[in-house]
């Protein structure tokens, strides 16, 4: 059946935009969603659900490059998948509010219908950012707060801002953040696609035999075929999440670009090989490692601390150097060299760009939002300063989030930095350390105003302007 054939009723629409929007390729643990999960939708799923930030993986754990839509499938999908977005959640907000307490007893209600979640829900209101945490103890909740629009599906299946084209924020990012930072350990989130310690002693004999590079195609397959699959790890969150999926995703967009496997979508970031300048003799190596890390200003507060504003809340992207030594092991050279550096300090300048060019990078920005607002309500014990249980929200057994193919392997690639000389093979990841930022913070009493201005007590949803 063509994904023009699929009928479109009202709840079966949701279904295909909620696994549109969170990228998944199996049936969605949800007891709200899951029953709307018939043979046509899963067929669909399959073929376009798991792809987040343009990679796929299947049950083989293996990720993959995602394929070009040529026949239109992934277009027709698009253009019955998402509802009109709800005339008041339209327009422009400069300051849009989402009560927790209002969003838990919303979504309480429609499980106990047995009701799907809409989509003004699973893409909480439309907010693209969370500026300010405020907390209300005499009304027993805490609200998030940040710009926010009507949104739209874009064409490479992200849910952003109709206007800004920034993503939105996903409640299953949040669902995760929550549940994580409410643990018993103070976790940092990551991910990592690194050669494993077998493939580089292969590696490194193998090398030892090359004098030039000679046939450029020859060469890079045999040492793409030498250092073998990659190991992909994910650490602090499940790695079946989507949280995990746009981390590896991000990790993967970022090291295909500076490889020049593929040209970055904005101008300004050329690749690290454009960078590179020949030198040497002989045939030499270079694992350049690149991280992905939030980079926020210190956290301010009011006196009292019930109002709290995130400030900064980009990304950086950080650089070191790896060198294969002749038994194969992989060195750290500490410092990055500079043309490492160069190509990471210009990531960092042009990545605003870059995640409205390709979504992914936008969405990593969103779930580092959320990481860092999750971890802030438990460490300053939010939910119990205001009196207000959220077992919809911090509970799996009450909510549980979606669950996809754990990332465990890539495939390697080598790039030719030039035709005499170097190879190179990127390795590095996405390093979210919530705890840290949360721990600094500076004091600013007329922050309180922007409490007092913003209140609930008149609103009668879960969310308003």
């Amino acid at each position: 059946m063509s994904p023009r054939e699929l009928v479109v009723t009202r709840s079966a629409r949701r279904a295909v935009v909620a696994l549109f929007a969170l990228g998944l390729a199996a049936t969605i643990a949800s007891p709200v969603r899951a029953q709307n999960n018939n043979n046509n939708n899963n067929n669909n799923n399959l073929a376009y659900g798991n792809n987040v930030g343009g990679v796929f993986i299947g049950v083989d754990n293996v990720l993959r490059n995602s394929q070009l839509d040529r026949e239109g499938r992934l277009q027709a999908i698009r253009d019955v998948a998402l509802e009109p977005v709800p005339g008041d959640l339209q327009h422009v907000s400069d300051l849009r509010k989402v009560s927790l307490r209002r969003l838990e007893e919303a979504i309480q209600g429609m499980v106990q219908g047995k009701q799907q979640l809409p989509e003004p829900i699973l893409f909480l209101a439309g907010l693209q950012q969370i500026r300010y945490v405020l907390v209300y103890p005499e009304q027993n909740d805490i609200v998030l707060a940040g710009p926010a629009e009507g949104w739209a599906l874009n064409a490479r299946g992200a849910v952003v801002g109709k206007t800004t084209g920034r993503p939105v924020l996903m409640l299953d990012d949040l669902l995760v953040s929550l549940r994580t930072a409410a643990g018993p350990t103070r976790n940092v989130i990551s991910c990592s696609i690194d050669p494993t310690q077998e493939g580089l002693k292969r590696l490194s004999a193998h090398a030892r035999t090359l004098r030039t590079i000679g046939n450029p195609q020859a060469t890079a397959m045999g040492i793409e075929q030498q250092l073998g699959p990659q190991s992909i790890s994910v650490n602090g969150i499940a790695e079946t999440s989507h949280f995990a999926r746009v981390m590896v995703a991000a990790d993967y967009r970022m090291k295909r670009v500076s490889m020049g496997l593929e040209p970055a979508p904005i101008r300004g970031l050329p690749s690290f090989l454009e960078l590179m300048k020949a030198g040497g003799r002989g045939m030499s190596n270079m694992l350049p490692r690149w991280w992905l890390a939030p980079d926020y200003e210190p956290l301010l507060r009011d006196a009292e601390g019930l109002t709290w504003e995130l400030r900064g809340g980009t990304v950086k992207a950080m650089a070191e150097n790896d060198f294969l030594a002749a038994d194969g092991t992989r060195r750290q050279g500490g410092k990055a060299d500079p043309v490492s550096q160069r190509w990471a300090d210009t990531m960092t300048q042009r990545y605003s760009e870059l995640a409205l060019a390709d979504p992914v990078f936008g969405q990593l920005r969103n779930c580092m939002d959320l990481a860092v607002v999750s971890a802030l309500i438990a460490k300053e014990s939010l939910a119990e300063k205001v009196n207000c249980e959220l077992p919809m929200l911090f509970s799996a057994g009450e909510l549980p989030t979606v669950v996809l193919n754990a990332p465990k392997q890539v495939d390697s690639q080598a790039s030719l930095v030039n035709k005499n000389h170097k190879w190179m093979i990127a390795a590095g990841g996405v390093s979210i350390n919530p705890w840290a930022i949360v721990d600094k913070v500076e004091q600013d009493n007329q922050l309180a105003e922007v409490r007092t201005k913003v209140t609930a007590k008149e609103a009668k949803n879960w969310w308003w302007d």
